[in-house]
């Protein structure tokens, strides 16, 4: 019987979920529960995979701690992958430093990984990049491998590094080759996609087109006037100025920078930054007001000139005035964003991704709902939202190296 145990755990290796099943679906020892676990979850039965495994971790037995230990770490990958984020991450350390203990480092190491890419889609960049350097260089099995230079990649295009996440993808398919895992190789093709999709819109002088990342990569450190609606900045090179908490202002700057080089009427910059539908003297004594505060928060890289008509924007030290914009303005962009990646996301998971309240993200979700942009199932506490499955982005769930032998 412990060839079947050792044949199904090489069968999840080489990614045939159906082989392992086939060699345990009949057994409830705790090593073929644990291997079942993990054979439904790379089949997507998410549910049913973390009642094996938590049964797999209870009929292990107090001296089979690195076991119990596998377990911990498979159900923290599914838990990853459901983007159940609130998953409590020391139940993961804590086995991760069982593994390290008893020197099987490669399951140490996907347990790290596991807690990078939670970190990851956190945004806690720095914190993903320690958790990466404290894994070391040790050798890993190409599987692992994969997984590690997704991760270098995601932090190197959140950062806008387009060249390491390139040579990150470069490693990362190499090894997918050698690991010979198709699932994993549609993930690195997936993530390619990345860096040759639209990224943003670039406005100037009047027209648009789409902007690749590594091109957006390049407009950083261009000598152009840049106002960024990602981060609500305005700025140049080194010079940065925020008007994320100043939303009339940046509406403002923004309509400004659009028509640049031409000026903005008054009534164009009221309707656009105060939505009013009709234009009275209150309404223009304002615009003066507001005008006179961006005026003085833009000093440093421009000057904004009344003319006959309304305002123009005088930029300093520079020719050119761009606009960075989001592909698709969306009132609701980051969470669609977050849901671009065809993976079922709780509410509560948004809310920790974006950093805002529970309630803001539930009421964003409803109004998407209706607008047919998301769709959710499930009921309560289980209930998970997410956009139409993009081809390309299968769930990669493998532990890299069988489980113990009983």
């Amino acid at each position: 019987m412990e060839s079947l145990i050792t044949a199904a755990a090489r069968a999840l290796e080489a990614g045939d979920p159906l082989g392992a099943l086939n060699r345990v679906a009949l057994r409830n020892d705790a090593p073929s529960l644990a291997l079942r676990g993990i054979a439904m979850a790379q089949l997507g039965d998410l549910a049913r995979a973390k009642a094996l495994l938590r049964g797999a971790a209870r009929a292990f037995g107090p001296r089979e701690a690195v076991a119990r230990a596998r377990c911990v770490v498979a159900e923290a990958e599914i838990a990853l992958v459901s983007r159940d984020l609130g998953w409590p991450p020391h139940a993961l350390a804590a086995a991760r430093a069982t593994l390290e203990k008893h020197g099987d480092l490669a399951n140490a190491a996907h347990a790290g990984h596991i807690e990078a890419r939670r970190l990851l889609l956190l945004g806690r960049l720095d914190d993903a990049e320690r958790t990466l350097a404290e894994l070391g260089t040790a050798p890993l099995p190409p599987a692992s491998l994969v997984v590690r230079e997704l991760v270098v990649a995601g932090i190197a295009i959140r950062r806008l590094r387009t060249a390491d996440a390139r040579a990150a993808l470069k490693r990362a398919g190499s090894a997918a080759r050698q690991a010979r895992i198709p699932a994993l190789t549609a993930e690195v093709d997936g993530a390619k996609l990345i860096l040759d999709t639209p990224a943003a819109r670039l406005i100037a002088r009047g027209s648009e087109h789409p902007l690749l990342l590594g091109e957006v990569e390049r407009l950083a450190s261009s000598t152009a006037l840049v106002l960024d609606t990602f981060h609500h900045v305005v700025r140049r090179q080194g010079v940065v100025i925020p008007l994320g908490t100043r939303p009339v202002l940046f509406a403002l700057a923004r309509l400004l920078a659009q028509a640049w080089p031409a000026d903005v009427s008054r009534e164009r910059l009221i309707a656009g930054a105060f939505q009013a539908r009709h234009v009275d003297e209150s309404h223009r004594a304002r615009l003066r007001v507001e005008i006179g505060r961006l005026r003085t928060k833009l000093k440093p890289l421009a000057d904004i000139s009344a003319t006959g008509q309304g305002f123009v924007l005088a930029p300093r030290k520079t020719r050119d005035v761009l606009v960075l914009a989001r592909p698709v303005e969306e009132k609701h962009a980051a969470v669609l964003a977050f849901l671009a990646d065809g993976e079922p996301w709780a509410s509560s998971a948004l809310a920790l991704a974006l950093g805002i309240s529970p309630r803001t993200v539930q009421r964003a979700l409803d109004e998407l709902a209706r607008s047919n942009k998301v769709q959710c199932f499930g009921h309560g506490r289980a209930r998970r939202w997410m956009t139409p499955p993009v081809p390309g982005f299968p769930t990669g769930l493998l532990l890299p190296t069988p489980l113990p032998k009983t």
